[in-house]
């Protein structure tokens, strides 16, 4: 077997790497895979081809590929050949956590190469810090709750965690949450990490699961494989964690792969979004008052609370709610404006205050830098939202407190500066990346001025593999009734895609007054990568969910059916509404591209390798087939047939 750190070719120091690297890949898909049963494909061939010139040139490049084509064996083969050679990891940024348990399970795409190829690859995992268990939330829970799922947690959370003088040779890695498959998402985001988690003066800190497995990715050789959302969390942080003197979330990387590329756009903004919590500010500026400050500080405090309170209480007071969102969309008001100037005032006010407190030597600095990083956070902030058309902005609600959430409407020039500006080879992958097969706009959104493209057809006869039927929803209860028999026809077997997680609770509420024959499984019941693993071997089971559009990779009799309950359109929240708003015409630009892009992507859940068949049925009221049937036929792989 070849080591993880040495090349599977050789390469003289007369020869161009380049040159023997098109060789080896050369030999890969015409002889080495074909004699270990893989079907030879021009497509694949083709694209890879194309990927050499962008490692080569180090360009971005848009390569969109249909499914079946291989699309994921050649941009790994790459990325793992040109980490190699410059001794720096590939970053693998994936659209969410279905895509990366796709890559890394077993069985799946990077151990079938291993074994084809004879190969050890070094992949380790970066995952978003709400996919970690967060002690300071776990332990003081677990010394009250009754939750069996939450105390079975604490029990397995290792020894060292609780005992300060353990030696670092004890210590393992932790904390994951696919190590606690039967939590469901309601209970785990009781117990993990969210943003209302100050990490730098948590006292677990350096024996936290996100630390510890941070500690152990960043030494791969081969591949470090994450979410856009880290991808861009790791961008966004990067300067300001280097001035903290701590490292960036990821190390740095010899190419960027991102597989559904087409997503990246709202990670991005995502990673941007700044989230002002009502308890937190609170919190600071009373810890600072605690400290021996000076009395103009102190004033400047008490006027800075006053504010904050008399603001959050305008904005809980007109916030109002979204249907399928838990965001709650603000129309500000002049009057908000005007105490948000007068925060962002007295804000700069205490910054400066901060400084002469500092030189007083009153305060530690450990405790200045925590303050100063909090107010300058919070006054950036305060900046975007006083700007016209910067922002998108909603309030978010719980038992417990407010939080007000400030996202950047547009994200192509930081992205231009931040990421792309950088001379790499960033590599987009996906079946959805173009608009009949321009990719201006996706590459506009992103920042990206300069790159390379191409297309590749999926090799799969769709025509004998495939029925999609057309439905009209003459009612919501007629629709349930219609569609559970055609889960009862199939036999299970089917994947039941919604358009909002409020869809899905409607249809199993239904469902639950029904007898099924066949085991129903909810998203978020439990850990997905579990429920995924339930359907794919159950074989008569129904897998229902509003997020698995993209991703969920299930061959064979298994599913063999993929229902689509509504069409896929954004939903009106405040985030959608800032796109509408600042669109000529928000329907066409907006909210139909959206909808065939993720009605493309659920469609192609069904035919995954040249063996699987099935139908689809996509839903749509009497308004919807008036207005986009043309629309939908054009971007369907055979004739939509309409019951």
């Amino acid at each position: 077997m070849i080591r993880n750190n040495s090349l599977p070719f050789t390469v003289a120091k007369t020869e161009n790497f380049f040159e023997r690297l098109g060789d080896y890949v050369g030999d890969v898909f015409y002889d080495i895979l074909p004699e270990k049963g893989y079907e030879l494909r021009d497509e694949q061939i083709y694209m890879a081809f194309q990927l050499e010139q962008a490692f080569k040139n180090k360009r971005a490049i848009f390569a969109e590929a249909g499914v079946g084509t291989g699309k994921t064996f050649v941009y790994l083969l790459y990325a793992i050949c040109y980490a190699r050679y410059r001794g720096k990891p590939a970053i693998i940024s994936c659209a969410d956590e279905t895509l990366i348990e796709q890559l890394v399970k077993q069985g799946g795409d990077i151990e079938k190469l291993e074994k084809a190829l004879d190969l050890s690859i070094d992949v380790r995992l970066a995952k978003s810090r709400e996919q970690y268990v967060c002690m300071k939330k776990l332990d003081p829970i677990a010394n009250q709750t009754d939750n069996q799922d939450i105390l079975n947690v604490h029990d397995e959370i290792p020894d060292f965690v609780f005992d300060t003088s353990t030696s670092m040779k004890s210590f393992e890695r932790y904390g994951d949450r696919k190590e606690y498959p039967w939590v469901s998402n309601e209970t785990w985001e009781k117990i993990a990490w969210d943003p209302l988690q100050q990490c730098s003066t948590c006292e677990w800190r350096h024996l936290s699961g996100q630390t510890l497995n941070r500690e152990y990715y960043r030494h791969a050789t081969d591949l470090i494989i994450c979410s856009h959302d880290f991808y861009m969390e790791h961008v966004w942080t990067k300067e300001s964690r280097k001035r903290e003197g701590q490292l960036p979330l990821l190390p740095e990387s010899s190419s960027v792969v991102f597989d559904e590329g087409h997503l990246l756009e709202f990670a991005a903004q995502k990673g941007l979004t700044y989230r002002f919590n009502f308890e937190a500010l609170s919190k600071v500026l009373t810890g600072y008052m605690g400290q021996d400050v000076r009395e103009d500080s102190l004033y400047v405090i008490e006027d800075i609370l006053q504010l904050h309170e008399e603001w959050f209480d305008l904005l809980r007071d007109t916030a109002a709610v979204v249907e399928g969102s838990n965001r709650l969309e603000i129309a500000f008001s002049d009057n908000m404006i005007e105490i948000a100037g007068r925060l962002y005032d007295k804000v700069q006010q205490l910054l400066e205050q901060l400084v002469f407190d500092a030189e007083l030597f009153t305060i530690e600095d450990y405790h200045v830098k925590i303050i100063e990083e909090y107010l300058e956070f919070f006054s950036y902030g305060l900046s975007i939202l006083l700007k016209d058309n910067e922002g998108i902005y909603w309030l978010e609600e719980n038992n417990t407190t407010s939080t007000l959430v400030i996202m950047p409407r547009l994200v192509e020039e930081v992205l231009k500066k931040e990421v792309f500006s950088r001379k790499l080879p960033f590599i987009f992958s996906s079946a959805t990346l173009s608009q009949a097969g321009d990719f201006t706009h996706l590459a506009g959104s992103l920042g990206i001025e300069a790159y390379d493209s191409c297309s590749v057809a999926s090799p799969f006869d769709y025509g004998k593999r495939m029925t999609i039927n057309g439905h009209i929803e003459a009612s919501l209860q007629e629709k349930w009734i219609k569609l559970g028999k055609q889960l009862h026809e199939n036999k299970g077997k089917s994947l039941v895609l919604f358009s909002s997680m409020e869809e899905m609770n409607l249809f199993r509420e239904w469902a639950g007054n029904q007898t099924w024959p066949f085991s129903m499984l909810y998203e978020g019941d439990q850990e997905i990568s579990k429920t995924v693993r339930d359907f794919q071997t159950n074989h008569s089971a129904v897998l229902c969910s509003y997020n698995l559009w993209e991703g969920l990779d299930v061959p064979g009799n298994a599913l063999t059916r993929v229902i689509i309950s509504s069409l896929p359109f954004p939903p009106k929240d405040p985030v959608f509404q800032a796109k509408r708003k600042h669109a000529e015409n928000p329907e066409l630009e907006v909210d139909v591209p959206y909808m065939v892009l993720r009605l493309r992507q659920g469609i192609g859940r069904l035919i995954r390798t040249n063996e699987d068949y099935g139908e689809i049925d996509i839903w749509m009221t009497a308004e919807e087939v008036k207005n986009h049937k043309k629309t939908i036929e054009r971007v369907m792989p055979v004739e939509v047939e309409w019951q």
